[in-house]
């Protein structure tokens, strides 16, 4: 599962704490330059500095990739984006001796806070979801779902991260559970969803909804990236039995997943609607399927078309 113990992602949280403290030098020789006319050297010009930044080489550090699922860590290279270009633009000005406005060193001037507010609430992030972790499967609890989407949402509307939603469910388990036992059933909701997990990408997330219901999110994802990503969990699931307790030996389970793109224009409950239609449809034709959500077509009149699939295949 992706939600991991906040102490194996402290190396990760340091190297970009210190990026930031350094970051808060580059930012203020900038601001010197631009106050005093003096050229920066050569090695710090924004143009040539965002991608040799200590930043942006710790950001895409392997310590820090294990951060990639939490929303605060993309804020946190969007606003270290945005100081480069910022800074580049009025040493620009300052080149050619056109004015500088206010406004936009004021917002360089503050650039720092803005970078540390982020980072407080990557560690914030990172804490939540440790607490909010669910015991039996390891998936994170509902808890911290909605806040994260709203704010993969927020990134969507800035045209900076697509996110793609997921709802999940273990076929056949209410089965295993009147023929085994409420035991059993758990064991194998868990396995399935501890696989389902190290099929993901690391920065994927799973939340428990409740009961046997789960969503995923994958973060950079559209709908024909989250379906490449879905297959591999699908299709590895429905391969691999899931061994049983008490005597009931070796179980094939399968899963169903609809799928939705989060949509900066529509709020994130009606997104995780239209994910969970997407799973109803696939559950009604068959389960063991991933099926997007369709806007111009309804339940009713997409069931007969995948049947007739099946029959052709």
């Amino acid at each position: 599962m992706r939600t991991k113990d906040p102490a194996r992602l402290r190396p990760g949280l340091e190297r970009l704490a210190q990026a930031v403290r350094d970051h808060a030098d580059w930012q203020q020789a900038v601001l010197h330059a631009i106050v005093s006319g003096d050229p920066l050297p050569a090695g710090d010009r924004p143009a040539a500095s965002h991608l040799q930044c200590p930043f942006h080489q710790s950001y895409f550090d392997r310590s820090s990739m294990v951060l990639w699922g939490y929303p605060a860590f993309a804020k946190l290279g969007v606003e270290h984006w945005r100081q480069h270009r910022l800074a580049d633009e009025l040493l620009g000005r300052l080149a050619t001796d056109a004015p500088v406005f206010v406004e936009d060193f004021d917002e360089l001037m503050t650039g720092g806070d803005r970078l540390d507010r982020v980072l407080a609430a990557l560690r914030d992030e990172v804490e939540a979801a440790w607490r909010d972790r669910d015991g039996l499967t390891g998936a994170s609890g509902r808890g911290t779902m909605l806040a994260e989407l709203r704010e993969w949402r927020e990134l969507a509307q800035q045209g900076v991260e697509k996110c793609c939603v997921v709802r999940m469910e273990v076929d056949g388990l209410q089965e295993i559970r009147d023929l085994h036992g409420p035991a059993l059933a758990d064991e194998v909701l868990a396995a399935a969803v501890r696989f389902a997990g190290r099929r993901l990408r690391p920065w994927d997330k799973v939340f428990r909804l409740g009961g046997d219901e789960f969503l995923l999110s994958l973060p950079g994802a559209d709908l024909a990236i989250g379906q490449a990503v879905i297959r591999r969990v699908r299709e590895g699931l429905a391969a691999r039995p899931l061994s049983g307790a008490q005597g009931a030996g070796a179980l094939k389970v399968t899963a169903s997943f609809g799928l939705a793109l989060l949509d900066p224009e529509v709020g994130v409950e009606d997104v995780v609607e239209r994910a969970d239609q997407a799973l109803l449809l696939a559950k009604t034709a068959g389960r063991n399927r991933a099926i997007n959500w369709d806007p111009s077509v309804t339940t009713g009149a997409r069931l007969p078309r995948l049947r007739l699939e099946d029959v052709k295949q």
